[in-house]
């Protein structure tokens, strides 16, 4: 009672120190307007937007205020607790590396709904047919050989099955066109794609039974500028009359392993935009017949679309083998954690080898060789089994309508219904005019034969993709009338993917994994810019700003979008294209990330200056430059050093994150004689840190600070810094082992040989021990105490001495890895800061950073792990590092997919080595009763866990050889290559053992906001001339508070208008993140609580009224039928949604 009465006191204190503040401000805005003089009698128009920022200011101060006290309440004793914490822990050895952490000024604990804790403890199961996690236990993966069809088995069917009901079958004409793969996107356009859709107009419309499918719209984006109105026009008649669909309609047919869930929504919303200006059309059905096994996240993404039905093909020859034996190719593809069926979409497998003529009609690829048309005797290639097609006739076409009915008779036997889908196409298929005749015509005569002869009980047609799904939906429809589920429902995901024997395409979860960096990069990049545009948009309109309105940044941004849509197409992101392929690549994703620079640099200027109408006056250069600069597609980005003088500059810090953030800033500048102040000119304390040139080596001439900073949430805050001697400057010490250091600097460096104890570096979280190698093996949580065993380190795997060796797509090791052995002890640099310790190895291939944040909050709790991997020398190698702990986590291990959900993997002995690797896009962890170990990660790599207690991940892969599957290369194009980490070990409470055999599984809310932090760095800018006339205000807080914690916002995206510019409207799409609530949530450090999933739209904008407000589908193709405003977001657990809003 008497603690309680004290916070109260505690309370009031701080609500009068806030009100009291609140009127100095006021005091002082009057003071603050800029110095140019206007003509009196005006009233200026600065002054006015000026004001206004003030007033908006003092609302948002306001507003988090009242969040403050009504929090009090409900955290008084947490906030005791991180109190007591607080005050034991700042008592640690500084010179030993603890530091004093930094403490906000906010209460740390985590305020959590009970309500929200229940969704990831939900005890009921899903009513579900096929578990993949089970599916895996069934299956012997013994790999008989099944006859004409390898990897299956005899069909066998009774001449008579089809008299009651005749099979109904539809041929489906298509071409995967690869955005990049042997050459690049405009060389294949160039040479193969507008060739096809020049003949595809001409050759549709000589018959109107003829039909096809198209699926990537930024080759068909490229076609539609270069024609003129009458083929666009007959496009669209063929789109109207049926015989042309688009499916999917993404920008590419994107990998499902490597990338990021906000990539793949981006590049649908693109090419779903560019379809409702330039077609008015809606897909309805996915088509991904190439991505190299399949995720659940992509069938959620297309449902939330608006998508009732999907296609895929490459999955494991054992799981369609058993598939096909059960009947279950087909099924309702629900998600892990539904225990409904609203994420429920009907998915069709394809049953064979490939998706190329030989391996669609039927189960015999040497009899359906002989239906591909583009392989007549005197082309250019013919049938590998020897037999070549026959042009029909009249004289041949009973016994070759026979021979192909067969086929697709054993097909049906595979299905649960009479109706047939026979994919027609390949690769770049359809160039030619003499491909189009000679499939159309030669099919034609199949099928009027067929047609016509009633004894075959068939009806067999040209069709689409939804021509065949729309004919299963009737005989799914007609059971449902009879109270019979004709498909199974099926949870669970198809990783790892293999095509034949132990080839398990495993390797490109890693290959290029420099590119797999830079995509990450440019992502976090992209939804920065997205956002500020949004933003400065608005208050360009707002204060008539035409410089901006009317710049080329929408341009830009619209172009950024396309590269990184480009980039996920499966032959990219997968590092699994020709190396000049990759370059182009890389050079667009540069290209964008200097554009994104200046659109960011822009949008902060505007939306930070005091009088809004002095941007039209400013020079067009980026006046904000951002602190990262890249030479090359192919080189590491580094910083730009900020050149200092005694007069201040101004240094802006953005952060992405939609929650309040505590965090550290680190910039390089040109003197240690250096001070950082806020804009009100308050001093602020910085760490100085070594710039390291090599090694041994430290730089004279150029120093890292490093200070604390607070930022509100979506928000821009302003600091100076300038050239002079600070009594806040706080210069770190360095032990540095095995090496020897001739000039010192300013820095206090000491030598030794080796370390004679164990390196240590400690926080108020967690104490970390390291041995002679300076590489970590026992981390203390000083929760409970306890020591854990997390010992890190390297390894090699080698390829396999058969015939068919690792490659871009397949891993295929000679065995387990071999420890990483050096001969002489690497050279090892101790930090000691007062913001962050660092221990650095230098090895032969790797330059190894542990590094560990003085502050108390997110990025203080888990340790941050940086390689830069330089494999360029080596030989047929794959390097992993691997971490080996004492959780007792047995087979099972989790790892991310897409960056959305949690799946639950298990370590098979029966499976290769190389089945048990897994993509991991953004984390993976083991855990036992006690305790789970996260590894979090800032880029898409492959990952295992072997033996129990043990995470290890593939960094690099240099492959001398091509792994035959048609990239003709091997992998030898390794950069130097940067990949960043972070270890959290938290402590489990209340676990019931049973509920771990479940196939789903959640992060915590801490892990969910250190993977955030980790991916959307927070990003800084500095004014780039001295001397400049520059008036900015102390910040920009567009949003009114923190969103709940377990909301993200994954993109502000401004929606394109009919003329091609900006609309008014954006896309403001929002992640509710499902998180375990079963482990520890004091000090956190997280400024939000959560709220059910509900967050008030009025209220939500500070610098902005909401004109619309409008819930849309995920791409913004459907609205639903009651479209109207809505005045709260409400948003169910992992639930994605999209909203039309519009500020003003």
């Amino acid at each position: 009672m008497k603690l309680s009465r004290q916070f109260t006191v505690f309370g009031s204190a701080i609500f009068c120190v806030v009100i009291f503040s609140l009127y100095l401000m006021l005091d002082r805005g009057h003071l603050d307007y800029p110095k140019n003089q206007r003509r009196e009698g005006s009233f200026p128009q600065g002054q006015l937007s000026m004001l206004q920022e003030k007033i908006d200011h003092l609302e948002r101060l306001l507003a988090e205020n009242n969040e403050i006290i009504s929090n009090i309440r409900d955290s008084v004793i947490n906030l005791s607790e991180s109190v007591e914490d607080g005050s034991k822990s700042s008592q640690g050895n500084f010179s030993q590396g603890a530091g004093s952490p930094l403490l906000p000024s906010k209460p740390l604990a985590l305020t959590v709904d009970p309500e929200d804790c229940s969704f990831a403890t939900q005890s009921r199961s899903q009513n579900l047919d096929m578990q993949m996690l089970d599916v895996y236990s069934l299956i012997p993966f013994d790999n008989p050989d099944g006859g004409v069809w390898k990897q299956g088995f005899d069909i066998t069917y009774q001449a008579n099955e089809w008299d009651t009901k005749p099979l109904q079958v539809f041929v489906v004409p298509h071409s995967h066109n690869d955005p990049g793969w042997l050459k690049t996107f405009d060389e294949y356009f160039r040479e193969k794609t507008q060739h096809i859709f020049n003949n595809m107009v001409v050759k549709l419309k000589e018959d109107s039974r003829r039909k096809f499918i198209w699926s990537e719209i930024s080759y068909l984006s490229k076609w539609w500028d270069t024609i003129d109105a009458q083929k666009r026009n007959t496009v669209k008649s063929l789109i109207s009359n049926g015989q042309l669909e688009i499916v999917t309609g993404g920008w590419v047919m994107p990998d499902e392993a490597a990338s990021h869930y906000f990539a793949i929504i981006d590049q649908l919303i693109e090419g779903h935009q560019w379809l409702e200006k330039n077609l008015g059309v809606k897909p309805q059905s996915g088509w991904a017949v190439d991505p190299f096994g399949h995720s659940p996240t992509m069938a959620y993404l297309l449902k939330r679309a608006g998508f009732s039905h999907m296609l895929i093909q490459r999955v494991h020859y054992s799981v369609k083998k058993h598939f096909a034996l059960h009947k279950t190719l087909e099924f309702f593809w629900r998600q892990n954690w539904d225990l409904g069926s609203g994420t429920d979409i009907f998915c069709h497998m394809m049953p064979f080898y490939s998706y190329d003529i030989p391996h669609t009609c039927g189960p015999d690829p040497k009899i359906c060789c002989q239906f591909d048309f583009k392989r007549l005797p005197g082309g250019r290639f013919g049938c590998p089994w020897g037999v070549p097609p026959q042009t029909i006739s009249h004289q041949n076409v009973q016994n070759r309508a026979e021979m192909l009915l067969d086929q697709y008779r054993k097909k049906s036997k595979l299905f649960r219904t009479n109706v047939v889908l026979a994919p027609l196409g390949d690769d770049f298929r359809y160039c030619e005019r003499t491909e189009w005749d000679n499939q159309f015509k030669n099919y034609q005569m199949l099928f009027d034969y067929m047609n016509s002869q009633p004894r075959l009980n068939v009806k067999i047609q040209f069709g689409t993709l939804s021509d065949y799904f729309n004919a299963v939906s009737k005989e799914d429809a007609a059971s449902r009338e009879h109270n019979q589920l004709l498909f199974p429902v099926l949870s669970g995901d198809f990783f790892t993917y293999a095509d034949r024997d132990d080839h398990y395409w495993s390797g490109y979860f890693t290959s290029r994994p420099f590119y797999k960096r830079l995509d990450r990069i440019l992502e976090s990049r992209l939804r920065a810019a997205e956002i500020l545009y949004y933003f400065a948009l608005k208050q360009a309109q707002k204060y008539e700003i035409s410089k901006f309105v009317s710049s080329s940044h929408f341009m830009a941004l619209t172009e950024a979008r396309r590269n990184l849509g480009l980039f996920q197409h499966h032959d990219a992101i997968t590092g699994t294209a020709k190396d000049w392929v990759v370059v182009d690549y890389g050079t667009r994703l540069l290209y964008s990330l200097v554009n994104l620079k200046k659109i960011i640099g822009h949008s902060a200027l505007l939306l930070l200056l005091k009088d809004k109408n002095s941007y039209d006056l400013l020079s067009s250069d980026t006046l904000l430059e951002m602190d990262l600069k890249q030479k090359s597609q192919g080189s590491l980005p580094q910083k730009n050093i900020v050149m200092l003088s005694t007069e201040p500059r101004y240094l802006v810090v953005f952060n992405p994150s939609e929650q309040e953030r505590n965090t550290m800033v680190s910039i390089s500048v040109n003197s240690h004689m250096v001070q950082v102040s806020t804009a009100s000119g308050k001093s602020v304390e910085i760490q100085i840190s070594a710039v390291w040139d090599a090694a041994s080596t430290l730089s004279l001439t150029t120093f890292e600070i490093s200070f604390l900073a607070q930022l509100p949430p979506l928000g821009l805050k302003v600091y100076k810094i300038f050239e002079s001697a600070s009594s806040n400057r706080h210069l770190a010490e360095y032990v540095l082992y095995n090496g020897d250091i001739k000039n010192t600097g300013v820095f206090n460096i000491k030598t030794g040989k080796s370390a004679e104890q164990d390196i240590t570096l400690e926080n108020t979280y967690v104490k970390l021990q390291f041995g002679q190698s300076g590489l970590m093996e026992k981390m203390v949580n000083k929760e409970d105490g306890k020591h854990h065993e997390v010992k890190v380190q390297f390894s090699w795997y080698g390829t396999t001495n058969k015939k068919d060796k690792s490659g871009a797509y397949l891993f295929l090791p000679d065995g387990e890895a071999k420890p990483y052995v050096f001969t002489t002890p690497p050279v090892v640099t101790v930090q000691h800061g007062r913001f962050f310790s660092d221990v650095t190895s230098f090895f032969e291939h790797v330059t190894h950073r542990v590094r560990l944040y003085h502050i108390q909050g997110i990025d203080g709790q888990s340790v941050e792990i940086s390689n830069i991997v330089d494999i360029r020398k080596e030989y047929n190698r794959e390097i992993a590092m691997k971490i080996s702990s004492s959780i007792s986590s047995q087979n099972r291990f989790y790892t991310d997919l897409n960056g959305y959900q949690i799946q639950p993997r298990m370590t098979l002995s029966k499976l290769p080595l190389q089945a048990n690797v897994y993509p991991m896009t953004t984390m993976a962890y083991i855990q036992d009763s006690e305790h789970r170990l996260t590894l979090l990660s800032a880029q898409s790599l492959g990952v295992s866990s072997l033996k129990s207690g043990q995470i290890e991940v593939i960094m690099d892969r240099r492959l001398m050889q091509d792994d035959n599957r048609g990239l003709d290369q091997g992998v030898l194009d390794n950069k130097i290559t940067a990949s960043l980490f972070r270890i959290l070990l938290e402590k489990r409470s209340s676990v019931d053992m049973e509920e771990e055999k479940k196939p789903v599984s959640y992060p915590s809310l801490l892990s969910h906001m250190t993977s955030s932090f980790l991916n959307h760095p927070v990003f800084s800018m500095t004014e780039n001339i001295h001397g400049s006339s520059l008036h900015l205000l102390d910040e920009f807080s567009p949003l009114r508070f923190s969103l709940p914690c377990d909301i993200h916002l994954v993109n502000l995206r401004t929606i394109q208008s009919k003329d091609g510019k900006h609309s008014d409207e954006a896309a403001l799409i929002l992640h509710r993140k499902g998180f375990d609530c079963r482990f520890s949530s004091r000090d956190t450090g997280l400024f939000c609580s959560t709220s059910q999933g509900k967050i008030s739209v009025q209220k939500l904008f500070n610098k902005f009224t909401v004109g619309s407000f409008i819930p849309s589908s995920l791409s913004l193709m459907h609205l639903p039928p009651d479209a109207r405003n809505v005045s709260e977001v409400n948003l169910s657990p992992m639930e994605i949604s999209t909203f039309r809003i519009q500020l003003r």
